[in-house]
C-alpha cells in the first residue's frame, strides 16, 4: 500500500522480533555469523549495496542505525544515507571524501560559521583552496569556477541572513562543468525540499536540529546519489565516522513527529512575523514572507513549506541595548543550535572580512555597523505568550 510521508514517518517498518513500537537500541561492536560462508555472502551483499538488516562490524553501524538510514533514504529519495556523530561531521565527510590536493571548492559566503572554518582553514592544510561566492549573485559563482573546481557547497537559505538561491541553475551549471554539488538543507529538511531530486549530488542535514526535535541528541546525515556513493563509502569505512545507536534511536523517535512539529513551527512563525513587521524598532525580517521579494519567489519555486528559524535586523546606536533585549527575554532561551521544541534568541556577529579579521566574517556583507542581527527560533509554545515576551523585550532597545 502506498503511504504518504506523514504516515510513513509513523510506520516506516515493523519490528517483528521484539514486537516494540519503536526499534530497540542495538549496541554492538562484534557481529556474529553462523559460518564463514555466511559472513562472506553478507559482505558481498553489502558491497553490491543490497538491503541488509545488519553490517559485519560495529564501526559501520548497527540495526538501529540501519533503521534510521532506511527512513532517511526514503525521506530524501536518495541512493544511500551516511550517518555521522554530529551534524558538522556530514559536511566534513563530503569534503574529505571527494576533495584532493590541488582542488578548489566554491562555498556560498553565507554558510554556517564552522563550515566556513573547515573550508577556509582546515582544507587549506591539505592544499585545497576555498573560494567564497556572493549568494545573491549567480554571475559571481559562475565567474569563480575554474578547471580546478571540484565541489560547490551551498547553504539554502543562508545561515543567519537567509538568502535564497536559484538551486536548479547551480546544479545545471555544475553538471555541465562536471563539478560535485552539496546542499546544506537543515532549514528546509527533506520534508519540504529534496535536493537530490533537483540535481544535487549530496544533501546534508544536521539531525541535531529538526530531525531530533528535542534538543537532546546530536547527529548528521549525508544523503547521496549513486555517482558519489563509492568515494564517500570508501572514506566513511576507513575514517570511523559513525553515529551511536543511542543517538540514532533518539533521532528516529524525533522523526515520528517531524511533519506535525514543522507544521506548528510554521504556524507559530507566521503569527510572530505578523507581530514583528509592525514594530518600528525592527528594520527588516529575514524570512521568506513577502510575496514581492526575490527570496520569497525562490523559496516558493523550490520548497513546499517553511520552518521556524528567522532573523530580525535591529537598527540601534547601542549594541548594549540589543543585548539587553535578548537578555530580557524569558521564553526565548539563549543558546546555540535550534530545531527543538523551545524558542531561542541569539545576537549574531556578522563581520566583513579584513586581512586580520576573524575568518568567520563575510566577504559580502550588506549590513551597516548600526544594524544588529538577532536570530530567532520560534518554538512550540503558545505564540501569544511569545509575542508578549518580545513586546516586553523590545522596550529595551534604544
Amino acid at each position: 500500500m502506498k503511504k504518504s510521508i506523514s504516515t510513513f514517518l509513523k510506520h516506516p517498518t515493523k519490528d517483528n522480533t521484539n514486537r516494540s513500537a519503536n526499534p530497540p537500541v542495538t549496541r554492538a561492536s562484534t557481529i556474529l555469523f553462523n559460518s564463514m560462508q555466511e559472513m562472506y555472502k553478507h559482505e558481498k551483499k553489502i558491497k553490491k549495496h543490497k538491503k541488509v538488516s545488519h553490517y559485519t562490524y560495529g564501526r559501520y553501524g548497527s540495526t538501529t542505525t540501519i533503521e534510521l538510514e532506511n527512513i532517511l533514504k526514503e525521506l530524501e529519495q536518495a541512493y544511500h544515507v551516511f550517518l555521522t556523530g554530529t551534524g558538522f561531521g556530514g559536511i566534513a565527510l563530503a569534503l574529505m571524501a571527494l576533495c584532493r590536493p590541488g582542488d578548489e571548492i566554491l562555498v556560498s559566503d553565507n554558510v554556517y560559521g564552522p563550515t566556513k572554518e573547515i573550508s577556509q582553514e582546515l582544507m587549506k592544510q591539505f592544499n585545497i583552496n576555498a573560494k567564497f561566492y556572493n549568494p545573491v549573485s549567480f554571475k559571481d559563482l559562475k565567474d569563480k569556477i575554474t578547471k580546478k573546481t571540484k565541489l560547490i557547497l551551498v547553504e539554502n537559505p543562508g545561515s543567519n541572513t537567509f538568502e535564497f538561491q536559484d538551486l536548479s541553475k547551480i546544479t545545471s551549471l555544475a553538471k555541465r562543468k562536471k563539478i560535485y554539488t552539496l546542499l546544506d538543507n537543515t532549514w528546509g529538511t527533506p520534508l519540504y525540499l529534496k535536493p537530490l531530486k533537483i540535481g544535487f549530488d549530496m544533501s546534508f542535514c544536521s539531525a541535531t536540529k529538526y530531525f531530533s526535535g528535542h534538543s537532546d541528541a546530536m547527529g548528521g546525515s549525508l544523503a547521496v546519489n549513486k555517482k558519489v556513493y563509492g568515494k564517500i563509502m570508501f572514506f566513511y569505512k576507513l575514517s570511523g565516522y559513525r553515529m551511536s545507536a543511542d543517538e540514532a534511536y533518539l533521532i528516529i523517535r524525533g522523526l515520528r513527529t517531524l511533519d506535525t512539529r514543522l507544521k506548528q513551527h510554521s504556524v507559530n512563525t507566521k503569527i510572530i512575523i505578523n507581530f514583528l513587521k509592525k514594530q518600528k524598532k525592527i528594520k527588516e525580517i529575514l524570512y521568506p514572507y513577502k510575496p514581492s521579494s526575490n527570496n520569497y519567489k525562490l523559496w516558493k519555486k523550490y520548497y513546499s513549506g517553511a520552518t521556524g528559524l528567522l532573523s530580525i535586523v535591529i537598527k540601534s546606536k547601542k549594541k548594549s541595548s540589543v543585548l539587553n533585549f535578548v537578555n530580557s527575554l524569558e521564553l526565548f532561551g539563549i543558546g546555540y543550535s535550534w530545531g527543538g521544541f523551545e524558542s531561542l534568541a541569539l545576537l549574531q556577529e556578522i563581520k566583513s572580512i579584513k586581512k586580520d579579521e576573524y575568518l568567520k566574517g563575510r566577504h559580502f556583507n550588506r549590513f551597516n555597523k548600526d544594524e544588529f542581527i538577532v536570530r530567532l527560533h520560534i518554538g512550540l509554545e503558545d505564540p501569544k505568550d511569545l509575542i508578549n515576551d518580545l513586546k516586553r523585550g523590545l522596550k529595551k532597545i534604544k
